[in-house]
């Protein structure tokens, strides 16, 4: 009845297991430790976010593992298959956090829209000797309602940016290669609401006509979904986030392609050396960055916390 919460766990999470007896660990044990530590505790769920792996070479050094839990919803950070051979049970929490990844997404796409990753560097530096010339260097923003924003995957999170996309009038248009229609239901704060089907369509259609670009798609194991050829596809001056998972970019092919021009800013919570992006990738004045925080926020830990105990006490049959 011990779960060992390697990366964490919040509170909600915490106090529904130990309300049906388990025992929650929140110590971070380092990686080199951690085979040690499982077997020493016979620690029988481990559960993890982004930070710790778990590999086979872990899954077969310590018997007493049940359930491997993942805060998130990609899991490409455990051996997920290699596991269930094993007869261990593997969890993630794939809706808990579509709400808050998506107004990440939006978050980057006003803050490239009117600059703020860039004034937000520069006003506290020269925003008292150079106002003048910060207001005329910024005086260039656009709008989001009525521009067309491409989305690449239409899974949860794809389907709630669409919803949200939808709600700023904003036109939706999708590539998905296992979702042929998404139907989404846009909702109002009167209880009012408007369903809307997104037929999806070849990635190649959704590069050259929208506006704004955002790739919702688990990690590669073969190549970047977005590389110089499919840079090349967009419209000029359009713009491009990732929310997703890092590597589907291919961020030199990026940068060149923001230096020329082409692509007019971006937007990334993921990079291809986490936790140590490139400098050139952290400093450019046209990328908002933030530290893979898109399900960081204190509803969807919550939900997190709640969908992953449930999953627990289930498997364990615990009432």
């Amino acid at each position: 009845m011990k779960v060992l919460a390697n990366d964490g766990l919040d509170q909600s999470g915490i106090d529904a297991l130990r309300e049906k007896g388990f025992e929650v660990i929140t110590e971070k044990v380092p990686p080199e430790d951690l085979k040690d530590y499982i077997n020493q505790h016979q620690i029988k769920t481990i559960l993890v976010r982004s930070a710790t792996t778990v590999r086979k070479e872990l899954i077969d050094a310590c018997p007493s593992l049940e359930i491997i839990g993942r805060g998130g919803v990609g899991m490409d950070n455990i051996d997920v298959e290699y596991a269930r051979s094993k007869n261990i049970h593997v969890i993630n929490t794939p809706s808990a956090s579509s709400e808050s990844v998506a107004e990440l997404v939006f978050a980057h796409l006003f803050s490239g829209a009117r600059f703020l990753q860039d004034s937000n560097r520069k006003m506290p530096l020269v925003g008292d000797t150079e106002f003048a010339k910060l207001k005329k260097s910024y005086e260039k923003g656009i709008e989001l309602r009525g521009k067309t924003i491409g989305i690449i995957g239409m899974g949860r999170i794809g389907q709630e940016v669409a919803r949200i996309a939808l709600g700023l009038g904003m036109r939706v248009i999708a590539a998905d290669s296992t979702v042929g229609k998404a139907s989404i239901k846009v909702t109002f704060y009167n209880r009012q609401f408007i369903n809307v089907d997104i037929e999806t369509e070849p990635i190649e259609g959704v590069l050259k006509h929208a506006d704004f670009i955002t790739l919702h798609v688990p990690a590669q194991k073969d190549g970047y979904v977005i590389g110089e050829k499919e840079l090349n596809m967009m419209k000029t001056g359009a713009a491009i986030v990732n929310c997703s998972r890092g590597g589907i970019i291919d961020e030199k092919a990026l940068i060149e392609a923001l230096d020329s021009g082409k692509v007019a800013y971006a937007g990334l919570d993921v990079f291809i050396n986490e936790p140590t992006p490139s400098k050139e990738i952290l400093n450019h004045p046209k990328i908002s960055v933030t530290p893979h925080t898109g399900a960081s926020t204190v509803e969807a830990q919550d939900r997190i916390g709640l969908s992953l105990a449930s999953q627990i006490c289930s498997i364990l049959n615990v009432s």
